[in-house]
């Protein structure tokens, strides 16, 4: 019997294979000058080869300013789309999943070590800089941000859109806006991390309003037959922070002006929060939205296996599953998962011969 997992969908004129999507995922390890190298290579190779049907590639910086840390992905310079379309090209030619981008700036959240050295903000003489942020309130424990000007503004503006147009030119299939997690343009829609007082603060309309106009500013320069989504933090888990009420409207918000999917993630703006974790723990918040706002989601957070995934789907709680910790794991899920559900992925030549239906054949 056919399943929704393994049923093809489409963003504008991106037809995926299956519903499966492999999420963005931060490496911490470009090479010098945000470049990507031969980690990603082989991340994103492993991956491609295993039958999803979207992969989106990491929170890439659209400013030096916006990276987590000084080794992660970056294009907001020429010389980064070289390395971005080796990785494009091998995926092609091995696997057969579309592949997309996420854009993002990580604000105050920016000038940290890699996690598996500590995480820490870093000091100048550590190799850190300076961050900026919708307003001067730092993240809890860190130093404080200068609060982007209106000048800043419409500069930054301009580099989510020359990093969109330079993500054309490396050949993406898709591309993915980051407003989640505490980082810059998740940090404008909370009241927790904006306390502007000019038309980009104050209640939910102003808070929403810089997030609303990057979005506006790079779906006129990316192409219109592709596909662009959000990912969002659809709570802050904490009282009187952001909540699902306001992402629904944010969700509309976005749609009116050409969004074609939002992933709900959550958390992030303050380390006070208070996170429920659990089994598929995210999933009301993916399906609050699409009914509420009329607009694809994606479903994340710990979907175990392809059964649990096809549940979420029937369910009518989203209409694709992305999987991230999980993949990393198990870079084979996607083959698991039509084991599992009868039915199949794509496996390359080379591979044929490992799947369970071809083990006892001859040499």
């Amino acid at each position: 019997m056919p399943t929704k997992l393994f049923s093809p969908f489409s963003l504008r004129s991106l037809q995926l294979d299956n519903r499966i999507v492999v999420s963005p995922m931060a490496q911490y390890s470009a090479l010098e000058g945000g470049i990507a190298g031969d980690w990603h290579l082989m991340h994103i190779g492993s991956l491609a080869v295993s039958g999803p049907g979207l992969i989106i590639m990491e929170a890439t910086a659209v400013q030096p300013c916006g990276r987590v840390s000084p080794v992660c992905l970056g294009l907001w310079s020429d010389d980064q789309i070289g390395g971005l379309r080796r990785v494009i090209d091998f995926a092609r030619a091995h696997g057969t999943t579309k592949i997309g981008i996420q854009l993002a700036h990580a604000g105050r959240k920016a000038s940290v070590a890699p996690p598996w050295l500590t995480g820490k903000e870093l000091s100048s003489a550590e190799g850190g800089w300076a961050t900026v942020g919708p307003s001067s309130t730092p993240y809890p424990g860190r130093r404080a941000p200068a609060a982007l000007d209106a000048a800043a503004l419409a500069s930054l503006k301009d580099d989510y859109v020359a990093a969109t147009r330079r993500a054309l030119q490396a050949g993406f299939d898709l591309l993915e806006l980051h407003c989640a997690h505490g980082y810059l343009l998740n940090s404008f829609l909370s009241a927790l991390s904006n306390d502007r007082t000019d038309a980009y603060g104050g209640d939910i309309a102003g808070r929403m309003r810089f997030p609303l106009e990057v979005f506006k500013a790079i779906r006129a320069a990316w192409p219109e037959h592709l596909p662009l989504g959000v990912r969002i933090s659809a709570t802050d888990w904490v009282d009187r922070g952001w909540d699902i009420n306001d992402s629904v409207l944010f969700a509309k918000e976005l749609k009116a002006i050409g969004c074609d999917y939002i992933t709900p993630s959550s958390g992030g703006v303050v380390p006070e929060q208070k996170i429920t974790v659990g089994r598929g723990y995210q999933v009301p918040f993916s399906a609050a939205i699409r009914e509420g706002a009329g607009i694809a989601t994606m479903a994340v957070g710990m979907i175990e296996d392809g059964q649990h995934a096809e549940e979420i789907l029937d369910a009518g709680a989203a209409d694709l599953i992305a999987i991230g910790r999980g993949m990393t794991y198990d870079p084979r899920w996607s083959w698991h998962a039509a084991e599992k559900l009868g039915q199949r992925a794509a496996f390359p030549p080379q591979y044929a011969r490992s799947h369970p239906s071809m083990r006892n054949l001859p040499r």
